[in-house]
């Protein structure tokens, strides 16, 4: 089976942190970009170094995908851990298994600490629960991958207590970009559904109470599914089996042929058969269809399970991303929902680059209601609007740091002067990163005329070192030379070269650190 550039590309770093020693690692990617597919791969290069790998879920349906999955794109079988079926003994060099099975202390038992080398845990975001924990500490020495579709800075930073590292991430933007994902729109309805009263459980809402909120809206909520996709494809996600049902049966009333399954569901598997063949055009489901049900027909998705998890609202929407034939875009119905102190996540989340991108294509998606935002669109307008504030603000503060008398050079300016916005907007994420500037970092970063009393952390230490080394490999021009240049009010000095920078600071000091006679430093180009 042949991979995709990106998926050879995240098959690659992955071996390359277990080789170099990071032993715990993150691969990120999309729902609808082949996770399976590549970890399978990444599973066969290590059997054939002899391994023993094993496969860890939480549900069935993903410990069956990446069976059948292994099989497809590797021809390797796989033994089962799961309830009554077991692997000991078996002659399989890869074993699929379920955490709930796995963590108990009479199974785990029968396993020496060293009997996996490798250890892939599917839906990663899971990770960091108790039950991941007991099994990964048993096989304490094995190399671990966690592949994951959804993790933002906040998820990373939970998952970077346990992981090493990010091996690759490939984004929903690029994804999108480069036609392997479906065009996302988003239409922002005025109809505002109060929340302002539904508590939280385990970090998110209460279903049970954003059942009860939702029920005075539902006959609304179905005449707006009525005029924007009476002809889609719809699944509908909802907090409670009851608000499902009830919901189903508004939806058959409004002319619609819509379908119900739960987990209780004794004909799921026909009714999921029927809804891909086109029997019915509308699934509702409380909360089952997150993860491992694929149906690529899917061209609009309906959250009524409103969630501050970004992970849980990516895996909903991700139901619809996939590619069709004559399908030209998926679409989000987003409803005006009303928080008095919680971030919710909406369609903005899935893409936006930082917090304020999001909050602000939100802004500008809820002040036009009824009209379709192109997601990636709705973005690039966002992030100019984000950057332009940004750097209104930022230009006062640089105004400041240009007046300090300090030997060294602040990070900020810095970073602004060679528009390294990936240091500017850096957040430590892993475990490392987070630890103190070490001694060591800071005497290098001095030797390189970088003030460090303002960078914080081990990681934005590590990322400026490399930077500046890079950019001492390559010539060009060093903080402190910036620093003294735009002073002068020399534009772009971050990209000159070291050579031509020490050729008009040379000519400034030999006229008595004036500038020399006919230069303009807002027009100077450097030869």
């Amino acid at each position: 089976m042949d991979l995709r550039p990106y998926q050879a590309e995240a098959r690659s770093a992955v071996q390359q942190e277990w080789e170099e020693g990071r032993k715990r690692t993150l691969l990120v990617l999309p729902t609808g970009c082949g996770k399976t597919i590549v970890f399978s791969k990444i599973i066969e290069d290590r059997v054939r170094m002899g391994e023993r790998v094993l496969v860890l879920a939480h549900r069935s349906e993903l410990l069956e995908q990446a069976s059948d999955k292994l099989m497809t794109a590797t021809g390797l079988g796989t033994a089962l851990e799961k309830a009554e079926s077991t692997s000991v003994g078996s002659w399989f060099r890869v074993v699929v298994g379920s955490v709930q099975t796995m963590q108990r202390e009479k199974r785990l038992s029968q396993f020496p600490p060293n009997h996996f080398d490798t250890i892939i845990i599917d839906e990663a975001h899971h990770a960091i629960s108790d039950g991941y924990q007991r099994v990964l500490g048993h096989f304490e020495e094995a190399n671990v991958l966690g592949v994951t579709a959804t993790p933002d800075r906040g998820d990373k930073q939970n998952l970077g207590k346990y992981f090493d590292s990010l091996a690759y991430e490939y984004s929903l933007v690029d994804a999108i970009k480069s036609g392997y994902l479906s065009k996302i729109t988003a239409i922002t309805i005025p109809l505002t559904l109060d929340l302002s009263k539904v508590s939280q459980q385990a970090g998110d809402f209460k279903a049970s109470e954003i059942g009860t909120a939702l029920d005075p809206y539902l006959e609304q909520i179905a005449d707006e599914m009525v005029k924007q996709c009476a002809n889609r494809k719809t699944v509908v996600f909802l907090p409670l089996v009851k608000t499902s049902q009830k919901f189903r049966d508004i939806l058959n009333a409004k002319g619609f042929k819509a379908a119900e399954v739960n987990g209780e569901s004794k004909d799921r598997e026909e009714v999921l058969a029927d809804f891909d063949k086109g029997k019915y055009n509308v699934l509702c489901n409380s909360m089952l269809l997150t993860e491992g049900w694929d149906c690529p027909s899917v061209d609009c998705v309906v959250v009524l399970r409103p969630t501050k998890v970004r992970a849980l609202y990516s895996q909903m929407v991700g139901r619809g991303t996939r590619l069709y034939p004559g399908k030209e875009n998926l679409l989000l119905l987003d409803f005006l929902w009303h928080t008095e102190r919680h971030e919710l996540c909406r369609p903005a989340h899935l893409i936006a680059g930082s917090p304020e991108v999001a909050q602000k294509m939100v802004e500008n998606m809820t002040e036009e209601t009824e009209i379709a935002f192109e997601l990636l669109e709705a973005e690039e307008v966002a992030t100019k609007d984000v950057i332009a504030e940004r750097e209104e603000a930022l230009a006062k503060q640089l105004e400041e740091m240009r007046k300090r008398k300090r030997a060294l050079v602040d990070p900020l300016q810095f970073e602004m002067s060679i528009n390294a916005e990936d240091l500017v907007d850096y957040v430590p994420e892993f475990g490392w990163e987070m630890a103190p500037v070490s001694d060591k970092q800071k005497q290098a970063l001095e030797k390189f005329g970088i003030y460090t009393e303002e960078i914080g952390n081990a990681g934005k230490a590590t990322k400026l070192l490399d930077r500046l080394a890079k950019r001492r490999d390559a010539g060009l021009t060093t903080p402190k030379q910036i620093r003294l240049l735009e002073r002068y009010g020399f534009q772009h000095v971050g990209m000159w070269k070291f050579e031509s920078a020490k050729n008009m600071i040379d000519r400034i000091a030999v006229s008595g650190w004036r500038l020399p006679a006919g230069v303009r430093p807002k027009e100077y180009q450097p030869e």
